[in-house]
């Protein structure tokens, strides 16, 4: 056998050896048994707050609430949400609460498996032991149905999941979402919700070819190629200053999609706001404003 036969089958050997030890690499960490008391409204306004109920129910084709199969654009094919009512078999009915807490902050699956980022885990992974407790206890209230999601349509090799593992251990980071000392109350509460649960950046962040948001400088600095082939503008302070954006303004667009000329928002955005910031408080909606326009004060 020649020395470049030996070296092609060596080579073979090595990269079957580097997959295999890729495919059952184990992810995660291990989590302390949760014992705490939920609070459903908290945990429904949560579930607002994170799009969960946006993205998981399919209510325009008659789909029932949190039962799944909203399709999901990325470049890379279709994903669809899956179901999260109480349904044993199709929906979390079977989970404990520590399964539930490892795919909420974690992005994995009871069988280990990890969840596409499409599932924005990532801006969830600051919450809390109460608030998964609260969130767990909202979702014990939404009936079972009976119904699975669909199959993703995810072209080769996009559709494997154990490529994840490279992806998260290149790009998986938790949210900057702890307080800064100088900021005001409003600013941090702005900090936590923009950056964890409400998962702005998911949108207004560009991406790189790889699916991941950019990092530095491109932070919030808008997104012209989201896979539904929308658009989502820049949201730094500096962005919404020069639009002429103020709080109250922004506020206000955040509770009823009205912008300051008269206009609407559109496309994916509308769908945030009818879904999601529309129920949130008013001293939420004030704080995010506050934190995107980087106010000294709360006003």
């Amino acid at each position: 056998m020649n020395r470049i036969v030996r070296f092609g089958l060596g080579a073979a050997v090595f990269a079957a050896a580097g997959l295999a030890a890729v495919v059952v690499w184990p992810i995660g960490r291990a989590v302390q048994p949760i014992d705490l008391v939920g609070d459903v409204g908290n945990g429904a306004y949560l579930a607002r707050a994170g799009g969960c109920i946006a993205c998981h129910s399919d209510t325009a084709s008659g789909g029932a609430p949190l039962a799944g199969g909203v399709k999901i654009a990325t470049p890379f094919g279709a994903i669809y949400s899956p179901n999260l009512t109480t349904d044993l078999e199709h929906g979390i009915g079977g989970w404990t609460i520590e399964q539930f807490s490892v795919a909420v902050r974690q992005g994995i699956s009871p069988t280990g498996k990890a969840y596409f980022p499409a599932f924005p885990y990532a801006f969830y992974s600051n919450l809390t032991n109460q608030d998964i407790a609260d969130l767990w206890a909202a979702f014990q209230t939404v009936p079972a149905v009976a119904q699975a999601s669909k199959a993703n349509e995810l072209a080769t090799p996009f559709n494997q999941r154990w490529g994840l593992k490279l992806w998260r251990a290149a790009f998986l980071a938790s949210p900057p979402t702890e307080p800064v000392k100088d900021k005001t109350t409003a600013w941090n509460r702005g900090r936590l919700l923009v950056e964890g649960v409400t998962h702005c950046a998911a949108c207004h962040t560009e991406r790189n070819l790889l699916g991941a948001r950019k990092a530095g400088d491109y932070h919030l600095k808008g997104n012209d190629a989201l896979a539904d082939g929308d658009k989502a503008p820049p949201i730094d302070a500096a962005s919404l200053r020069k639009q002429g954006w103020t709080a109250d303004g922004l506020a206000y667009a955040l509770e009823t999609g009205i912008l300051p000329d008269g206009d609407s928002f559109g496309g994916g955005m509308g769908e945030v706001v009818q879904g999601g910031t529309s129920f949130l408080t008013a001293e939420d909606r004030e704080a995010i404003a506050a934190y995107l326009l980087d106010l000294p004060t709360g006003g």
